[in-house]
C-alpha cells in the first residue's frame, strides 16, 4: 500500500475620505434642490453646516463611506499596508470536489474515500487560509480575526488544544469551522489501521464533546497519509480531507507549485505559532498573508462555504 508524504507610518487604504466628503457634499446639495424643494413655493436656501441626508442615494453613500473609514482605521490599526478586500458571496452551486491527480491512494474515488486536494475549483479570485494544531493561543491573534472580518478553518490536534479548551470555543462561536488533525499528531503511514482509526475518530469524539458538532473535514499530519488514513477518516465520518498549495510563516511564504504563484481557490496553510517558535507573532503572520493577498486582488473567503 503507497503511502503519500508531502514536502513539507503613511499608508494609503485606497479611498480618500476627503472625496467621499466632496462627494457626499455634491450629492446632498442635489437631492435638496430636487427632492426638498416644494414645487410651488421659493427655493430655500440649506442653513450652513452638514444637513441629514434625506433622499434614499445619499443615506447609501454615507453609510458606504463611513463603513469604509472604519474598515481603513482598523486595517491601520493592525499594521496592514491595505484594507482587506470582501470576498463574493458563497456560492449557490457548490464545485464538485475531487483528489487532485497525484494525490490518489489505490481504489481512491471507487471506495468513496475523503478527496485530498490542495485547491477548490473557482474562478472566484478567492483563497482560504487554514491553520493547524493549537499550540498558540494568542488573545490578540482572535481579536484581529474579529475586527478585520477574516474568515479561517481550524484544524486541531487534542494534546495541544486540551490545555485551553476555551480558547477555541471563543474561536467556534465567532463562526470558526473546527476540524480533525488528529489526538497526538503522529505520522499516520507508520501506525497500523486500528492506530489511525483511534488517532482519528478519537478526535472527531473530543471535537463533538467540546464544541458541540463532529467535524467534516481532516487533514492528516504533515500532509501525510495512505488507504488506511482514508478509510479510517471516512468511518467517523470524515467527507473531505483538505491539504495546501502554499504555506505563510511570519518572515516568508512556501509554495507547492514551481512558479511560485497563488491561484484561484488556493487553500493556505499556517500554524497556531508564536515567539517561541517564530520570529514574531500570529498577528504578524496574518499580516504578512493579507498584504500579499490584497496586493495582488484576492479576497479571504470561508473553505466551509465552498463544499
Amino acid at each position: 500500500m503507497g503511502s503519500v508524504v508531502q514536502n513539507d507610518k503613511s499608508r494609503s487604504f485606497g479611498v480618500s475620505v476627503s472625496r467621499i466628503r466632496g462627494g457626499l457634499a455634491v450629492l446632498a446639495v442635489a437631492a435638496i434642490a430636487s427632492g426638498c424643494t416644494p414645487s410651488d413655493g421659493p427655493a430655500v436656501r440649506p442653513a450652513p453646516g452638514q444637513q441629514p441626508l434625506k433622499a434614499a442615494p445619499a443615506r447609501a453613500l454615507d453609510s458606504y463611506a463611513t463603513k469604509l473609514r472604519a474598515s481603513a482605521r482598523i486595517a491601520k490599526r493592525w499594521g496592514l499596508a491595505r484594507v482587506p478586500l470582501a470576498p463574493p458571496a458563497p456560492p449557490a452551486k457548490k464545485p464538485r470536489i475531487t483528489t487532485r491527480k497525484g494525490f490518489e491512494v489505490d481504489g481512491h474515488e471507487e471506495k468513496g474515500l475523503p478527496p485530498v486536494f490542495t485547491t477548490i475549483p473557482t474562478r472566484d479570485k478567492v483563497v482560504f487560509l487554514t491553520i493547524d494544531d493549537g499550540a498558540e493561543k494568542d488573545p490578540a491573534f482572535l481579536r484581529m480575526m474579529s475586527e478585520l472580518k477574516i474568515p479561517y478553518t481550524a484544524f486541531l490536534s487534542d494534546y495541544l488544544v486540551k490545555e485551553d479548551y476555551g480558547y477555541f470555543k471563543r474561536m467556534r462561536d465567532a463562526g470558526v469551522g473546527l476540524n480533525n488533525h488528529t489526538l497526538h499528531h503522529p505520522y499516520l503511514p507508520g501506525l497500523s489501521y486500528a492506530r489511525q482509526k483511534r488517532e482519528i475518530c478519537g478526535m472527531q469524539d473530543v471535537i463533538e464533546k467540546r464544541y458541540g458538532k463532529r467535524p467534516l473535514l481532516f487533514r492528516p499530519p504533515f500532509g501525510n497519509y495512505n488507504e488506511d488514513t482514508l478509510r479510517a477518516a471516512k468511518s467517523c465520518g470524515v467527507k473531505y480531507a483538505p491539504i495546501w498549495n502554499e504555506e505563510v510563516f511570519v518572515d516568508r511564504w512556501d509554495y507547492r507549485e514551481w512558479d511560485r504563484k497563488i491561484r484561484p481557490g488556493d487553500i493556505v496553510l499556517s500554524h497556531f505559532r508564536g515567539r517561541e517558535e517564530w520570529k514574531g507573532t500570529m498577528p504578524d503572520m496574518i499580516r504578512r498573508f493579507l498584504n500579499k493577498i490584497t496586493a495582488e486582488g484576492y479576497a479571504v473567503a470561508r473553505l466551509e462555504d465552498y463544499l
